[in-house]
């Protein structure tokens, strides 16, 4: 039988010249009856005996073992006790490496042996064959010469109960665990497990599994110690399914490794065939792969640094075996570097007329924009090496931003990419990872640089002011090179890792705000504003553009449905508030699909939409214009203000009731600026009552409430600081306010009215409130003169530069009504 590495037999110990206990061969099993307790024949042992010392061996009552004698002192003992066939006492070291053991090298409960047999080996060590008969407690050694010899105490068993069913389950399932066990450990002898079934002596058992099962001397010792057989069962059966389970563990993974074994064989076997099948085809996958790179690599127009670095890649590529995980990691880097189109330029198309037809057909309005690109085109039609610009298109969300970027490209006879940047946060996302990483793979940039197969591509960076930062980095900071002329002939991608000329790109960001985005971005880009469009405008744009492609979706033949321009004028009046057309393109698409249906049906529809079938498509009206309310009361002025939708017309309302005169009380849901505004405008008017006929009084007994209706929406800026003053100065004098009149600026201190922006939108929101009149600050005159005069017709605007002029323009002499 195998010696069993796990549990079945003593360990060898780490100097066999002196080991007692060594090269057991297979435990040895002794026939017993059923209440045999292997003490009979010890009443001639008194209180002192010689002591054996054994190494990493613990014997057990009942239980035969061969040990191996090393020690000459140990040998002596032995042949002494067979000679004289008297008992000895065995105990185990708990040092293995003390030659000579005194009391405290030794455990202090052994067992009472005889020797049976002494047995010369052939290779010249002597086996002696013991049996355990009864344990004992050792109290001291009385000598150590010849022998170790010392006084002790025999040890009864603690009695147990007769007929317990209990304690005979234990012991049978020890038997079938101690038969599992060497089962696992080997083929057993059949006479060794048929032995153990049929074995009926428990104390025996127990004591045989265990000397022979456990492999830890100091478990042993403790299992030894035990008096009750039933604890000391129950113990045992604990530490054997402990045993029992780790080898059934490390037999698994024996299989495992096994099987791993075996399937790396069987692949390696397949890939040795697959070679041999392919060099008979005509050569390996592989070298064809390195032969094809090798040969898109000799028609590139890179520079002979590039060149230098791919060779010395593809050299790498060609030296790594094909199953190493780094062959597809080379490989996928070699691939990059010969797909990017090194020096390669798709030839621009210098018509001028051509490129601003393009730009005309597909957007409306944008004249800043399209003539920038026009002049690009003429500059680098004169100079053929012109650096591109990096652009940057700011505005409202649905004003045609991103979709510009691809008429730009067709009129420039350029490919088209785009990348959206919104929720970016890693900075490897835009200058790539490292090759020392996982999965690591080139930026966002050369990626779609890659995918144009041009160096010169229409570049969209999209929304890049929605891109943010943490830990990972800040992509702002990498677009810094991107975005820098002078930086960016040399753009240096961290997978790439070679230097690669971006100055080419025509760049192209587009971004709804410039607030969040840092300053030294913003200075490396050329800013143009693209602003709402006006409904004038949205009706052209609906009918050159929306309606004509939302009938060819929607399958309906050209000409059949038309829309009435009041109709359109009607839709975004009423259904949208926007400051561009998507949601106008939803309302018209919306119709469309009525349309479509009633087509499809055979039903009738009607072959012009006009305002009245709305309601009948699109349901009840969702949005209703401001329109001017009149002057009959004191202190209520018409406002101008700009939102993301476009202008409006906003009213500031003042009235004065009885108090102490200290108390401005401000309502509207104003924002910080809005309430500065209101209190340099009450300060304004009181410094200056003696000027507007004001008495002294009205400021020390009311309490004045200034008060911007429609409080569920937010409102803040400066520029409703002209309106509060006439507001005020209104309700102190009881003046009315000239009619159709409505004003807009920001006001100093001292009474200086300054600019304000939106004036396009603000202007269009008064005409269609059916204001006659604005009142503008003077440093306003020139966005005047960049609005189209068609816009302007049927409005008087009047340009001041101090409260004063503001005052007479717009009030009268007559006494309103109280508010």
């Amino acid at each position: 039988m195998k010696k069993n590495e796990n549990t079945l037999y003593s360990e060898q110990s780490l100097d066999e010249e002196y080991d007692d206990a060594v090269g057991i061969v297979m435990p040895i099993l002794m026939d017993c009856n059923r209440d045999d307790d292997f003490s009979e024949g010890l009443d001639s042992v008194g209180e002192t005996l010689w002591i054996l010392p054994l190494r990493n061996l613990v014997l057990f009552p009942g239980v035969a073992v061969p040990v191996v004698v090393g020690r000459a002192k140990s040998m002596r003992l032995i042949q002494e006790a067979e000679h004289k066939k008297i008992m000895l006492g065995v105990t185990c070291q708990k040092d293995m490496k003390v030659d000579d053991p005194r009391l405290d090298d030794l455990y202090p409960i052994g067992v009472v042996a005889e020797v049976l047999r002494v047995l010369d080996m052939p290779d010249g060590t002597t086996t002696a064959i013991i049996q355990g008969r009864k344990r004992f407690l050792l109290h001291e050694l009385t000598d150590t010469d010849p022998f170790l010899k010392g006084r002790i105490t025999m040890l009864e068993n603690k009695a147990r109960r007769k007929n317990d069913r209990e304690f005979e389950a234990l012991v049978s399932a020890i038997r079938d665990l101690t038969v599992k066990i060497l089962t696992a450990s080997g083929e057993p002898p059949r006479d060794l497990i048929f032995s153990i079934r049929n074995n009926q002596n428990p104390l025996y058992l127990i004591n045989f599994s265990c000397c022979n099962l456990l492999s830890q001397a100091g478990e042993k010792q403790e299992l030894l110690a035990i008096d009750d057989l039933k604890d000391r069962a129950y113990r045992l059966m604990f530490i054997l399914n402990r045993e029992y389970q780790l080898m059934e563990l490390k037999a698994s993974i024996q299989i495992k490794t096994q099987e791993d074994i075996n399937k790396q064989q069987k692949e390696y076997f397949l890939q040795q065939q697959i070679k041999a099948i392919q060099e008979e085809l005509g050569g390996n996958i592989n070298d064809l792969e390195i032969r094809e790179l090798k040969a898109r690599a000799g028609k590139k127009k890179w520079s002979q640094a590039v060149a230098d670095v791919f060779e010395k890649e593809a050299g790498k590529l060609e030296r790594i075996h094909p199953q190493s995980p780094d062959y597809a990691i080379q490989s996928q880097y070699v691939q990059t570097i010969v797909s990017l189109p090194w020096n390669e330029y798709s030839k621009d198309n210098f018509n001028l007329k051509r490129a601003q037809r393009i730009l005309d057909r597909d957007h409306y309005g944008m004249e800043k924009v399209k003539d920038r690109i026009v002049e690009h085109l003429a500059v680098l039609k004169l100079k053929q090496d012109l650096r591109s610009p990096i652009l940057c298109l700011y505005g409202p969300p649905g004003v045609g931003k991103t979709s510009l970027g691809k008429s730009v490209a067709e009129a420039l006879n350029r490919k088209y990419v785009r990348v959206s940047l919104g929720g970016l946060h890693d900075e490897a996302e835009i200058r790539g990872h490292r090759r020392t990483y996982i999965g690591a793979m080139a930026g966002r940039i050369i990626l779609n640089i890659q995918k144009a197969g041009t160096s010169n591509p229409v570049f969209i960076l999209d929304e890049i002011d929605k891109v943010g930062n943490d830990f990972r980095g800040d992509p702002s900071s990498a677009l810094l090179e991107v975005l820098d002329p002078e930086q960016n002939g040399a753009f240096h991608d961290n997978y790439l890792d070679i230097d690669f000329d971006l100055s080419k790109v025509l760049f192209i960001a587009t971004a709804n705000s410039l607030a969040s985005i840092s300053q030294p971005l913003l200075d490396r880009m050329e800013l143009i504003e693209m602003n709402g469009y006006i409904p004038e405008e949205k009706i052209e744009i609906a009918v050159k553009h929306i309606i004509p492609k939302q009938m060819e979706l929607h399958g309906i033949p050209n000409r059949k449905v038309k829309f009435q321009r009041a109709a359109v004028h009607k839709i975004i009046e009423s259904y949208t508030r926007e400051s561009g057309v998507r949601t106008l393109e939803k309302k018209i698409a919306k119709v469309m699909r009525r349309v479509a249906r009633h087509i499809a049906s055979d039903e009738p529809y009607p072959e012009v939409i006009r305002p009245e079938n709305l309601q009948e498509y699109l349901g009840m009206e969702e949005y209703t214009l401001d329109k001017y309310q009149g002057n009959q009361y004191a202190g209520v002025v018409t406002g101008l203000a700009w939102t993301a939708v476009g202008g409006e017309i906003l009213f500031v309302e003042s009235s004065l009731s009885k108090g102490k005169g200290s108390k401005l009380t401000i309502t509207g849901n104003l924002g910080e600026v809005m309430k500065e505004s209101a209190v340099l405008a009450l300060e304004y008017v009181h410094a200056h009552a003696e000027y507007f006929d004001i008495p002294e009084d009205l400021f020390e007994n009311r309490n004045v409430h200034i008060h911007v209706p429609e409080g569920a929406i937010p409102k803040d800026g400066p520029s409703a600081g002209v309106t509060m003053v006439t507001s005020l100065v209104s309700v102190y004098t009881q003046r009315k306010v000239k009619p159709n009149l409505a004003m807009t600026g920001e006001i100093t201190l001292r009474g200086k009215v300054l600019p304000v922006g939106g004036i396009k939108e603000k202007i269009l929101a008064a005409k269609r409130a059916g204001i006659k009149e604005i009142i503008l600050s003077q440093e306003n005159r020139k966005d005047i003169s960049e609005i189209k005069a068609s816009y302007l017709d049927g409005v008087t605007f009047h340009y001041v530069t101090n409260i004063a002029e503001v005052i007479q323009l717009a009030l009268t002499h007559e006494i309103a009504q109280r508010l």
